[in-house]
């Protein structure tokens, strides 16, 4: 997908388990989403139907999780998904492997992303280093382990750059 270089506020969700976790959008989760300009989900839908609730707030691209199935690559889910969002290259993977040097396999693995957003460990992440690219990860809304809470970002991305990040707690 591209997009002009205008303002583009975007939902980012991840690690949604359902129906063990997900048996409806929460409305916290709602509230949140309801005035973005499109979602991204990093994958670990688990049901299609979580993709057919967010569709309902706006338009969304999707990434195969460890525990998505045919069902879920059917909706339009592939392994990895490179966007250009405001002028700005968004990749999408479900899992980044461990921390220890994520920023520079993820720089290898997706050379002209700007930003890369990952989820499967349900921590929220926020990491760069000079060379970027910048990799973010939502948490979880609904499956948040040992964090203290559910968990969604919101990226605004504007004019080729990122405006902002914000992780918004949802539970």
């Amino acid at each position: 997908m591209t997009s002009d270089r205008g303002r583009l506020v975007v939902g980012v969700v991840s690690d949604t388990h359902a129906p063990r976790f997900w048996k409806g959008m929460p409305e916290r989760v709602a509230e949140e989403l309801r005035d973005v300009d499109l979602v991204l989900h990093a994958g670990d839908v688990c049901r299609p139907s979580v993709l057919d609730e967010l569709a309902t707030l706006a338009p969304v691209h999707v990434v195969l999780g460890n525990n998505d199935g045919p069902d879920v690559a059917a909706w339009g889910a592939p392994e990895t998904l490179e966007l250009d969002l405001a002028g700005v290259r968004v990749a999408m993977i479900h899992d980044a492997g461990q921390k220890q040097g994520r920023v520079r396999r993820m720089r290898r693995r997706f050379p002209e992303a700007d930003v890369v957003v990952f989820g499967h460990s349900h921590i929220p992440w926020d990491e760069t280093d000079e060379a970027g690219p910048r990799i973010l990860n939502p948490g979880s809304p609904t499956d948040k382990r040992r964090q203290p809470h559910g968990t969604v970002g919101r990226l605004v991305l504007a004019d080729g750059a990122v405006e902002s990040w914000t992780l918004v707690e949802v539970s």
